[in-house]
């Protein structure tokens, strides 16, 4: 294996992570999942423009923890037979649930699709703590100066748990078979999603963001996704005077540090010139999943599309 301009091969194989977890970080999680069992739904479907012939689409609405109407793409088979497996997808950063027709070949199976749009991000979904529309930029360290409830990943994390809950609720979903999946952010959150939700049976994230956030500073890599670490710094903290409670703050947001609740069958893909989430923080996730799993290494790819992996998805999700 070729050596990548983060830790050698050998070394990210046992890598744990650098970000300190909160010692009330389990505590915290179940708190913040019981509060999501309080909120009343109010679920909405409406028919999407977008049309296929052996698929019902639609928009689908859900209120989440704090008041914020979600929003979510969901597809379904026009003609379903029998309780059918649900697939869940999470897009990247800024980015929104995208175009109906990447989930058609799920619906073709006779699969459940639905696909979240992040708060305050390329979607309708609301960040009901800012102003209406895009809050795009600083999601990471939204609510790091208030109390650890005040996270904004601490909201997005748990829409991904209650739409997991709504889907399992619908009909024609056999709730003992949903997969998700996502990359980059949607990897991320993919991670956050199966291990708040142990029901779900698969899990394929690809490069996650979101995790081990230390590791991204101390390499010099808070750029581009990560900038706004180096930005809190610079104008909130430039003498870091309290970088370890910072640092601590944002562990109970940390992926790597939700990942041994995971008891899905987990199938990951790092590219290893990625400089956007370096392999590191990957590793450091993937690492402490105690599941059954398997990683897919792309010595020659950075932050993108990766050859074939399409592929090699849509079988893995094919043994729902």
């Amino acid at each position: 294996m070729p050596l990548t301009f983060d830790l050698p091969y050998e070394q990210l194989l046992t890598y744990q992570g650098t970000n300190p977890r909160p010692a009330d970080f389990d505590a915290y999680w179940d708190a913040a999942l019981a509060e999501m069992r309080q909120v009343k739904a109010d679920l909405k479907l409406s028919p999407a423009a977008f049309t296929a012939p052996y698929a019902d689409c639609f928009d689908m609405t859900f209120t989440g923890v704090g008041g914020a109407r979600v929003h979510a793409q969901l597809l379904r088979p026009s003609q379903p037979v029998g309780a059918k497996p649900a697939v869940l997808m999470f897009h990247g950063y800024s980015c929104n649930a995208g175009c109906w027709a990447d989930k058609l070949a799920y619906v073709a199976m006779g699969y459940t699709v639905a696909a979240l749009d992040c708060r305050g991000q390329g979607g309708p979904s609301e960040d009901v703590g800012g102003q209406p529309g895009m809050t795009l930029h600083g999601h990471i360290i939204r609510g790091i100066e208030g109390k650890p409830e005040d996270l904004m990943y601490r909201s997005l994390f748990l829409d991904t748990a209650q739409l997991a809950y709504l889907v399992m609720g619908m009909d024609h979903v056999d709730p003992s078979r949903l997969g998700a999946t996502g990359a980059s952010q949607g990897g991320g959150l993919t991670l956050a999603c199966t291990a708040l939700v142990p029901e779900i049976k698969l899990s394929a994230p690809i490069y996650p963001f979101l995790s081990d956030y230390k590791r991204v500073w101390q390499m010099d890599m808070d750029m581009n996704a990560y900038a706004e670490i180096r930005d809190y710094f610079r104008w909130r903290d430039p003498l870091h005077k309290n970088e370890e409670a910072f640092f601590t703050r944002l562990g109970y947001i940390d992926v790597q540090h939700l990942a041994p609740r995971i008891r899905a069958k987990v199938y990951m893909a790092v590219g290893f010139r990625d400089q956007i989430c370096p392999p590191s923080t990957q590793f450091a996730a993937y690492n402490k999943i105690t599941a059954p799993k398997s990683l897919e290494i792309y010595p020659d790819f950075a932050h993108e599309e990766l050859k074939g992996h399409n592929d090699r998805l849509f079988a893995f999700m094919s043994g729902l």
